[in-house]
């Protein structure tokens, strides 16, 4: 499929009309006008002039993407803001002077005058309203069209062209408010690199990024874009990785560290060997997948545009019973109701109920996506504002994800240090690294021996023969020499610390005890009690640790509850018991926790770019910690208040409006006013989002 940059596009229930129309072109199934990203998706083989031609009806222009003109010249039929406030500007001034000139002349000169003004200012809604009227297609252009023509048709030349500038004005505010939206989006889009240079032997080239391949080898100055993933060759310099993780802190990059595209080098030289292509790069699929969250329709936006496509039709039908009842029934003066009809068709327009959600939505995943939160879509960033349970994995998440030893009981200071390192120093075991670090950092010089025979006996540790003896490495189920009881006194009191133990042993002795924790991040406790705030109910932690480690990080963090020694197929079922009782969003890395994430009513997963994170979530923190969720979780909340709150007063305003009838007081300058009060208000409440703190930055 073709993608195209629209212009013009500045009312996403015309975007709707114009979609269904280009789909019923030959081969135009399945198009798209992506109304917040201000795109269109095409077929191939569908007739171009067709498509332009369906476009061009509702003042909106084809541009192909990187810039290049599509097909003829569209300034003609496409109202751009710029011009559309000199016409208002002009029709005001004759407007107001029409006002003056009625009020010392009786004859056409007035007339005229207000006709100008009125044609001035609206006279593309107008057009397109008639062709509508003639194919019996009815929408916010029919309406006002309509209003207008009844408006003049009985006299009301001042009243008919106020409604006129008015309308003029809203459909202006209506595009700009929605083209600030965009344009926060595309300040996002800006952080791609363009070009990079790179070293061929002992030449150096600018080249595009499209062109890199995995295994060049580019050079990055100070104050230049890292061109895409890749790792670090030679050079030192601290990179600002604000564009992968939302965080302002630059970090150190050295030889053989990973670097990301779309990072920045802030001084030295770095030479970059690229592992991936730009288009495979994290940022790049970062920014596919905020492009494509704008588009996604929530629960409730789609109940709008469902609710708008029957909304104008009513609308047409309740006027022509405001016009024909009240006379017919009630002997009503006929011009007077006529008159009431006209400003209920006014106050049928949809708008402001149309843009409640978009603005918002767009505003909230931008302002989410800058803090390097990366929400997959509108609909998970409604989810998000619902969420009252957090279920957390524990390692890597509340913890650090790396053990380390913290207690030692040592009962053969000769053997305990040598067996331990002899057994563990080839295994690649977290926990196994744990206690070859101890070893090394208290007895650095320590001389091991070669096992003759290595065995891991699962669910136990593992078992070898050193210099002909047999020595055991594992937990308790290890153990098969007589443990006396001081020994087994220190056994029960680690682990009722919280321990996972490690036991040195022979065929006949303990010689140590190795006590092994997994580190709390040191922003965790304060991160949850910031969840709470933000409106959370509950905390809880999944692990497959014992007992007592769960316990001791529930409590030293401010957990609600905590559930421990669950198998992957148990925190399934564990997080369906929870979404059975409330919203629930789960927080794990994004891989081993893929089946949990998936259960959730919302999966979020700790990323720091890895693809598996940005694939497996709905919602990705692309740093290494939690900091920013609470800020997420309140904005989410924010956009879903601000929702509610637009929706009650799109129909607020109409309903008031409606209501003036039955008296008979609804002129169509208040009318227009309510239609058009609902839309600035809608707008601008919408565009809160982007405004606020900024959220805490834990390191």
């Amino acid at each position: 499929m073709d993608e195209y940059k629209l212009q013009g596009l500045s009312c996403s229930n015309c975007a709707r009309e114009m979609e269904e129309e280009i789909n019923k072109l030959e081969n135009g199934e399945g198009s798209r006008i992506l109304y917040n990203s201000s795109k269109l998706v095409l077929n191939k083989g569908v007739d171009m002039q067709k498509v332009e031609k369906i476009l061009s009806a509702d003042g909106a222009a084809l541009v192909k993407e990187h810039g290049d003109e599509h097909g003829h010249d569209h300034s003609h039929e496409h109202t751009n803001s710029s011009t559309m406030k000199i016409l208002l500007g002009i029709s005001a001034i004759i407007f107001f002077s029409a006002i003056y000139v009625d009020s010392q002349l009786d004859n056409l000169v007035p007339i005229i005058m207000y006709l100008t003004a009125a044609a001035t200012s609206g006279y593309p809604t107008f057009i397109k309203g008639a062709k509508n009227l003639l194919k019996f297609k009815f929408n916010i252009d029919t309406l006002m069209t309509i209003a207008l023509i009844g408006a003049f048709s009985i006299g009301e030349w001042k009243e008919g062209t106020l409604v006129a500038i008015l309308f003029g004005v809203n459909e202006l505010l209506e595009g700009m408010g929605m083209e600030k939206a965009r344009k926060s989006m595309e300040e996002l889009m800006k952080v791609a690199p363009k070009e990079a240079i790179l070293i061929e032997g002992d030449k150096e080239r600018v080249v595009p990024i499209s062109s890199l391949k995995a295994g060049d080898l580019v050079l990055v100055k100070s104050g230049q874009k890292i061109p895409s993933d890749g790792i670090v060759e030679s050079g030192k310099s601290s990179v600002n990785e604000a564009a992968i993780t939302g965080e302002a802190m630059p970090v150190e990059k050295e030889k053989d560290e990973k670097v990301f595209g779309g990072s920045i080098n802030n001084e030295g030289v770095l030479k970059v060997r690229i592992s991936k292509e730009y288009k495979d790069s994290s940022l790049a699929k970062i920014l596919h997948l905020v492009e494509e969250a704008q588009e996604t329709k929530t629960p409730t936006e789609q109940f709008i545009n469902r609710f708008a496509r029957y909304y104008t039709p009513i609308i047409m039908i309740v006027s022509a019973l405001v016009i024909l009842v009240p006379p017919l029934l009630f002997n009503g003066d006929w011009g007077e109701w006529f008159y009431q009809g006209l400003a209920v068709l006014i106050v049928g327009c949809p708008c402001a109920l149309i843009l409640s959600s978009p603005i918002a939505i767009v505003s909230g995943i931008a302002r989410n996506a800058k803090n390097g939160i990366l929400v997959k879509g509108g609909v998970f960033l409604e989810q998000l504002g619902k969420i009252d349970t957090v279920a957390f994995d524990k390692t890597g998440t509340l913890t650090k994800g790396h053990p380390y030893v913290e207690e030692m009981a040592v009962y053969d200071q000769e053997n305990f240090f040598r067996i331990a390192g002899s057994i563990e120093k080839s295994s690649s075991h977290p926990i196994a690294k744990a206690v070859m670090k101890k070893i090394s950092d208290d007895s650095a010089n320590q001389a091991f021996s070669e096992p003759e025979d290595i065995n891991t006996i699962s669910g136990q540790g593992v078992a070898a023969m050193i210099e002909g003896k047999s020595y055991r490495v594992g937990n308790e189920k290890s153990l098969e020499c007589s443990v006396p009881s001081e020994v087994e006194q220190k056994i029960q009191t680690m682990k009722a610390n919280g321990y996972t133990l490690v036991i040195v042993s022979s065929d006949t002795d303990v010689l140590g005890l190795f006590g092994i924790t997994d580190e709390i991040r040191e922003e965790s406790k304060e991160i949850i009690q910031d969840l709470y705030s933000a409106g959370i109910k509950q905390a809880v932690m999944l692990t497959g640790d014992h007992d007592k480690t769960a316990e001791k990080v529930a409590q030293q963090v401010g957990l609600t509850d905590y559930y421990a020694g669950l198998l992957p197929d148990e925190k399934v079922a564990k997080v369906k018991e929870l979404t059975s009782k409330g919203k629930v969003a789960m927080v794990g890395d994004g891989i081993n926790d893929a089946p949990a994430l998936a259960t959730a009513d919302l999966g979020i997963a700790m990323g720091k770019g890895t693809d598996s994170a940005i694939e497996t979530a709905d919602i990705v923190l692309m740093q290494d910690h939690l900091g920013k969720l609470p800020s997420a979780i309140k904005i989410a909340k924010r956009v879903n208040n601000i929702i509610k709150i637009n929706i009650s007063l799109a129909l607020g305003l109409k309903l008031i409006a409606l209501l003036l009838t039955i008296p008979g007081l609804l002129t169509l300058w208040i009318a227009i006013l309510s239609d058009m009060g609902a839309t600035i208000l809608v707008t601008l409440i919408s565009l809160t989002v982007m405004i606020g703190e900024k959220s805490k930055v834990s390191n």
